[in-house]
C-alpha cells in the first residue's frame, strides 16, 4: 500500500487574519510552516466572495510552493473568473467544488451528473494547460462515473457526512464509511486517482486513511484549530502519525 499524502488547507489562517482586516496571521507563512512540518502539498480555496484566501495570497502561494518543491491544489468553483485565475497561475492541481455564497463551508459534492455539459469543457481547458483536475464529489457511483466521463484525473470524496456522524455518535457512521470504501474502489476501477477530505480530525482520520485506494487526504479547518493549542507543526505531525499508523495497520 502506497504512502498516503497529506495536503494541508491553509484557508482558515486567512479567516483569522480577515476578522481584523490586518495582514496577520499570514497564510503564506502557514504554508511554509506546513511544508517544513511534512505536508506533501498545500490546498487553498479562492472563493468568489474572497471570504478568506485572497488573490494576493494565491499569487504568493504559487511562488512559495514552487520554490519549496510542493504542489499547490487550488480549490475553485466552476466559473469563468476562477478558470481564468487557474489558467493564469497553472497550479499543479485544481479541485472543482460546489459553492454557494450563503453556505458556511462546502456542504456536499459537486453535481457532476446535472452539470456535466458545463463542467466538462472547463476540465478540458484546465487539462490542456497541464493542470491536474480533481472533482469534489459525494460517495456516489453515478457522480464518480460522470467525473470520469467529464475528463477528471481525480475524484476527492466528500467525507463530511461520515465525520459528522462519528462526532455525533450516529448509528449511520458505519454505513457512511462503507459507502466511502465502496466509492473509492469504484473510482479506482474506473482509473481515477482517489483523494478524500472535509471534516477529518484525529478521531476520524484512521478509518479513512485505511481505505487502500485513497492516496491523498486534504485537511484544513481541524489542523488550524488544533494549531491554536499545540502549534501547527505539532498538529500536522500528529495527523501524519495517525495516517501512517492506519496504513501500517491495514498492511499488516
Amino acid at each position: 500500500m502506497s504512502r498516503l499524502r497529506l495536503g494541508v488547507n491553509i484557508d482558515h489562517v486567512a479567516t483569522i487574519r480577515n476578522a481584523r482586516g490586518a495582514s496577520y496571521p499570514d497564510p503564506v507563512r502557514a504554508a511554509e510552516m506546513a511544508i517544513a512540518a511534512g505536508a506533501d502539498g498545500i490546498t487553498a480555496h479562492l472563493r468568489e466572495d474572497r471570504r478568506h484566501i485572497s488573490d494576493a495570497d494565491i499569487d504568493a502561494l504559487a511562488v512559495i510552493v514552487r520554490r519549496r518543491g510542493r504542489p499547490l491544489n487550488l480549490e475553485m468553483a466552476v466559473t469563468a473568473e476562477m478558470e481564468a485565475i487557474a489558467l493564469a497561475h497553472r497550479p499543479h492541481a485544481a479541485c472543482l467544488v460546489p459553492e454557494r455564497r450563503e453556505e458556511v463551508t462546502t456542504e456536499g459534492g459537486l453535481d457532476m451528473v446535472k452539470g456535466h455539459n458545463t463542467i466538462a469543457p472547463v476540465i478540458g481547458r484546465l487539462r490542456q494547460a497541464g493542470i491536474r483536475v480533481s472533482c469534489f464529489v459525494d460517495a456516489d457511483f453515478e457522480q464518480i462515473a460522470a467525473a470520469k466521463s467529464a475528463g477528471a484525473h481525480v475524484v476527492e470524496l466528500h467525507t463530511g457526512a461520515y465525520c459528522d456522524a462519528v462526532r455525533e455518535g450516529s448509528p449511520q457512521a458505519d454505513r457512511l464509511l462503507s459507502g466511502l470504501i465502496a466509492a473509492a474502489a469504484e473510482a479506482d476501477r474506473l482509473g481515477l486517482e482517489v483523494h478524500a477530505g472535509h471534516g477529518i480530525d484525529y478521531e476520524t482520520v484512521k478509518p479513512i486513511a485505511a481505505i487502500p485506494e485513497v492516496v491523498e487526504l486534504n485537511i484544513g479547518h481541524f489542523l488550524i484549530g488544533e494549531a491554536i493549542f499545540m502549534g501547527l507543526p505539532a498538529a500536522i505531525a500528529r495527523m501524519r502519525a495517525l495516517m501512517d499508523e492506519a496504513r501500517a495497520e491495514k498492511a499488516a
